[in-house]
């Protein structure tokens, strides 16, 4: 294998010459959440069931659907023996069902996949070979693809690389933006780990994903497959994101928390966890901040959220008031909305920003990284 090291906002060694498959068949276990989904299980499914040179186990955990999903889920069990399905008698919600469903996993590898998602062909045996190759890594991610409407035809490509990340440069990237880079269904676990981890914490209910992955990052290291797509991620109106889970407000607080919580259990032991927690909490009122000055520019719905992001930031982190972001804000507080949005300052602040997002986003997809 070819490699070399990087340096910067976190270290990572970037290995060339990779394999596509596992040298030895491996078990992975799939655990899929369903709730009232039926319309999609089905595609998602055949995705699983159609991955190469891996052993495949699905399970899918009916949370009491109240659509076909209990007639699509026993033809599936009935048509294939690596199908088994649990159903609740009663709603218990997507972290206690997926918990439930792991339990039951007896495979080295699982994840966790939602009912609307599906995997691209090849997928499993991308992100197994890397953990087979490397025992140290936690768990591996890799490039999602978001869509809509029809499912996007994907090929099973070679990887261009792999990438490796110590736990604690992963992390330490992660506090630095404290954004969430994993959409999840790329992710394949280690699962005797996860299992030590406690499966998802019920109790993070909008960052139970997020938190995992911290925590398992400071349990071993951090796998990227880099290249092929790893995931698909199906955006639509009726998804957890787009309902339960949405607003600026949930999702700052949940990422908050869910740092918070894995720098204060497993990530306690890093070195330098309450420098990490103060980095996180500096970042994530930078966001607030940050937010709140494009509601300004734009003149948007989310004016009326512009208080209640000031007070998220200092809560979150106490010098908030010294930041260059807060006096952004108080900027655009004195001028008004209005005056805002036609001030050529707040213009090429808002060009900036566009420009710096879009060329984050290609980052995003090409490493995996914010």
């Amino acid at each position: 294998m070819r490699f070399s090291w990087r340096t910067g906002a976190s270290r990572h060694v970037r290995i060339a010459d990779v394999r596509s498959a596992p040298e030895r068949r491996v078990g992975v276990t799939i655990a899929v959440t369903a709730h009232n989904y039926g319309r999609y299980l089905e595609e998602c499914a055949a995705s699983v069931l159609a991955q190469r040179d891996v052993d495949v186990r699905l399970i899918i955990a009916d949370d009491c659907s109240t659509d076909d999903t209990p007639r699509v889920t026993a033809a599936l069990a009935a048509s294939d023996p690596r199908v088994t399905v649990i159903r609740n008698e009663r709603n218990r919600g997507q972290i206690p069902t997926v918990n439930a469903a792991l339990g039951l996993a007896e495979t080295e590898y699982v994840m966790k996949l939602d009912a609307d998602d599906l995997l691209p062909p090849g997928g499993l045996a991308r992100a197994t070979a890397l953990m087979e190759a490397r025992p140290d890594v936690a768990f591996v991610y890799g490039r999602p693809l978001h869509f809509s409407g029809a499912v996007p035809s994907v090929s099973d490509a070679q990887p261009r690389s792999w990438t490796i990340w110590s736990g604690s440069d992963w992390i330490a990237a992660r506090c630095a933006s404290s954004a969430n880079v994993i959409s999840q269904p790329e992710v394949v676990m280690r699962a005797s780990l996860a299992r030590a981890a406690g499966w998802f914490r019920p109790d993070l209910e909008h960052t139970f994903d997020m938190h995992m992955w911290l925590t398992l990052a400071s349990m071993g290291n951090v796998g990227r497959v880099n290249g092929p797509v790893q995931g698909l991620y199906r955006v639509h109106d009726a998804s957890m994101q787009r309902t339960v889970h949405a607003g600026i407000m949930i999702d700052l607080e949940g990422r908050r928390d869910a740092i918070e919580a894995a720098l204060t259990t497993h990530g306690a032991s890093l070195q330098n966890a309450a420098q990490l927690r103060a980095i996180a909490r500096r970042s994530l009122a930078v966001s607030a901040l940050d937010r709140a000055c494009r509601a300004y520019d734009r003149g948007n719905a989310e004016l009326d959220l512009v208080d209640e992001l000031a007070a998220f930031a200092t809560a979150t982190y106490p010098d908030a008031r010294r930041l260059r972001e807060w006096h952004a804000l108080g900027r655009r507080l004195t001028i008004g909305s209005k005056r805002a949005q036609r001030h050529p300052r707040f213009l090429a602040d808002a060009l900036t920003r566009r420009l710096s997002e879009e060329l984050g986003h290609r980052h995003w997809l090409r490493t995996g990284e914010l």
